[in-house]
């Protein structure tokens, strides 16, 4: 691949700008059946609630700037899932008669304009996965249709769109994921005209004179300061088909790490970008040339790293900073050692030394002949591992036979199993599965999860001999 080539990869991201995703929300309403659900993990049983919890995404932007142009062609392209669009609009308070008489003076983008309570109930409900009657407006007569109601059954997906869905700090933690649509304002206003005039039943200057009056103010004061909130950023709106393109594919590849996280609390999928997307790429690309697949492929490891550290146990200490302030802050753990799975394994060895410096890396060689019947051929571990915290390292997570045979093998030199952490660059789910069954106290740390094995036992889409790549030994 050429340099070129790796930039234009690299670049691809720039019209939609990410700060990350969560995988779920700590403030996400809990109920029986989650409970329930985990009583069946621990017997070896997923509840099919666990599987359902829905990934919730929130589009936000000025009016008229193309957010359910966004939403729809989101929609479109998760075709292959139940996915649900509600509309911040549907919770307009109604107006009383005294207000309706002097409609023109009454502020519509103000977030007091709006029912957050009710938005909140609909909101938790459907995250508990549950159908719910959401209000109709009627926006000719600024009042709520009393007796309709549209009714929203759970979902894989559900979309929340308005000016100020970002608002309210409680509707943000109930969202896996929040996009801002960033359009002109001059495009904005002719977007606007043309939709109250033909869809509302107003005429021009009255449509001029309200966005005076409180749309612009509206969106300097509340709507473009909620920006900061976004995980991701799409200017131009639906022209930009490749920041969507991206986005759904990230937010597939979410769905299937989710729902495998929520079965395995004990899986970690590093906290993703298009950064780490655009970088995935790369090394994935069979004609990109060793030097590049190092780069990038070391990259992508020393986050793993990172990652896999922030697990470990830490202990307060207070020191004295240079300008004799007091800081208490938090001392490392001072017992931890790496262990590589020869030879893969080493190629993590070097981002291992650049986060820990002077760690001590043990090695184990197991002979890998099929899916079944490895067999362990050599191993050099510290004399002292059973009172260490153990980084396990293996880039590629496949079947999961061989990270058993080593993880048996650490526990047999008594390290208890709740010490050990695997890192991987990528896993697959039989691997992840396979592993977890046996040992659900240890952690693992990945950058992504991939589709599944092939017929020969391939991670598919996968990265091929990734060890054969890394030493350059492939050809």
């Amino acid at each position: 691949m050429s340099e070129k080539a790796v930039d234009d990869v690299m670049d691809s991201a720039v019209g939609a700008h990410f700060s990350g995703l969560r995988l779920s929300s700590p403030s996400a309403p809990s109920s029986p059946s989650s409970a329930a659900a985990h009583s069946n993990d621990a017997a070896g049983l997923v509840s099919p609630s666990a599987l359902r919890q829905p990934f919730v995404i929130g589009v936000s932007g000025g009016t008229a700037s193309g957010k359910t142009t966004v939403c729809d062609m989101i929609i479109q392209q998760l075709h292959d899932h139940r996915v649900v669009l509600v509309s911040q609009d549907s919770f307009y308070r109604g107006l009383t008669a005294e207000e309706s008489a002097h409609a023109q003076d009454y502020n519509f983008d103000h977030p007091d304009a709006f029912d957050s309570e009710q938005l909140l109930e609909c909101m938790g409900q459907l995250k508990r996965a549950q159908p719910v009657n959401v209000p109709i407006y009627d926006f000719k007569n600024h009042r709520r249709c009393s007796e309709s109601f549209r009714k929203v059954n759970a979902s894989d997906v559900i979309i929340l769109e308005g000016i100020l869905v970002f608002h309210d700090q409680r509707v943000r933690n109930m969202m896996d994921m929040k996009i801002f649509v960033d359009t002109d304002a001059d495009i904005r206003l002719a977007r606007r005209i043309r939709r109250d005039t033909v869809e509302r039943g107003r005429d021009v200057s009255s449509v001029l004179e309200q966005y005076g009056r409180f749309v612009k103010p509206a969106f300097d004061d509340f709507v473009l300061p909620s920006k900061k909130y976004a995980d991701v950023i799409i200017p131009r709106g639906g022209e930009n088909h490749v920041a969507i393109d991206l986005i759904v594919q990230h937010i597939r590849t979410k769905l299937g790490q989710h729902d495998l996280c929520k079965i395995y609390p004990n899986v970690y999928v590093v906290q993703s970008t298009f950064q780490i997307r655009g970088m995935h790429t790369l090394i994935r690309d069979r004609d990109i040339t060793t030097p590049d697949f190092v780069f990038y492929s070391d990259r992508l490891i020393r986050l793993v790293v990172e990652h896999g550290l922030g697990h470990l146990p830490f202990t307060e200490k207070q020191i004295i900073t240079p300008t004799g302030s007091i800081y208490m802050g938090v001392d490392f753990c001072k017992k931890l050692c790496g262990v590589s799975i020869v030879r893969s394994g080493e190629s993590m060895e070097n981002a291992l030394h650049a986060c820990c410096k002077g760690i001590n890396i043990g090695k184990i060689l197991i002979h890998r002949v099929g899916d079944n019947g490895q067999q362990l051929i050599y191993h050099k571990l510290p004399m002292d591992i059973a009172e260490r915290h153990v980084l396990l390292l293996d880039p590629v997570l496949g079947t999961g036979n061989s990270a058993n045979q080593a993880i048996e093998l650490l526990i047999r030199k008594g390290v208890p199993e709740e010490r050990i952490i695997f890192l991987n660059l990528i896993s697959a789910p039989e691997g992840i599965q396979c592993v977890c069954k046996r040992f659900s106290k240890l952690k693992i740390v990945t950058s992504e999860i991939d589709t599944g094995l092939s017929e020969e036992f391939w991670v598919i889409p996968g990265l091929g001999e990734y060890g054969d790549r890394y030493f350059g030994t492939d050809n």
